[in-house]
């Protein structure tokens, strides 16, 4: 069994049952490649985590934003509990470093892995609750993923970008927003795209992603800034 000592020091969480920490660390491949080691993958965990994850957030939405309708609440709880953001608090916390995975899956740090994380976050959720209870499920929450509500909030960023520069173009240029791959590098794995945003035939910005959406989105963001439409 992995020692997680350092890992609960850092998190102020100590287990009673290491056996379903471990577990949330188990990623399916590993389980595929060592099949007598008599362990259980995570994915029960991350099922049952997402669940009380979303629950947790939900809760803190309603009542840090009383004012909120139902679709401006979904919208911001659709920008904290996604893979992106929840997989840089997993590796924040230093979760990469107590995966276990198969010799393949540990050597694609892509965004494989960044998925991967962000299950595992989920799973350590759902392990958390079954440990110990909502009420430590709720303060790790708003220890690690919650206190980024603010800056999602104060930069838009709950709002999708691409829904909401296709508003403003119709609105003050009279055009709709065309995206185009202005670059495209690195393996299948792990690929990484450069995409233009254009206004008619002006190039207005551009973004960066590991896939042709994440860039898109990222290009409408700039195209935001630049015509100062964050209102």
């Amino acid at each position: 069994m992995i020692n997680f000592s350092n890992f609960e020091e850092k998190t102020e969480i100590i287990f009673k049952n290491k056996s379903l920490l471990q577990q949330a660390f188990i990623h399916r491949s590993y389980i595929n490649e060592n099949p007598s080691a008599g362990l259980s993958h995570n994915e029960r965990l991350e099922f049952l985590g997402d669940a009380v994850l979303e629950l947790i957030v939900t809760d803190f939405l309603y009542k840090k934003y009383p004012n909120y309708t139902e679709g401006e609440l979904t919208a911001l709880r659709s920008a904290l509990v996604n893979a992106v953001i929840i997989s840089e608090v997993a590796a924040h916390i230093g979760m990469n470093d107590y995966l276990l995975l198969s010799k393949g899956e540990a050597k694609d740090n892509g965004k494989a892995r960044q998925y991967i994380l962000a299950n595992t976050y989920e799973a350590y959720i759902g392990a958390m609750y079954l440990d110990q209870g909502i009420k430590s499920a709720d303060h790790f929450v708003n220890k690690t993923l919650l206190l980024k509500t603010d800056e999602i909030v104060n930069k838009k960023l709950w709002r999708d970008a691409k829904s909401l520069v296709q508003e403003k173009a119709q609105e003050f240029v009279n055009f709709t927003p065309a995206y185009k791959v202005l670059h495209e590098s690195g393996p299948d794995h792990d690929k990484h795209f450069t995409v233009g945003i254009f206004f008619g035939l002006s190039q207005i910005a551009e973004g960066k992603g590991k896939s042709k959406q994440e860039a898109e989105q990222k290009a409408a963001e700039a195209a935001l800034k630049t015509k100062n439409w964050l209102d």
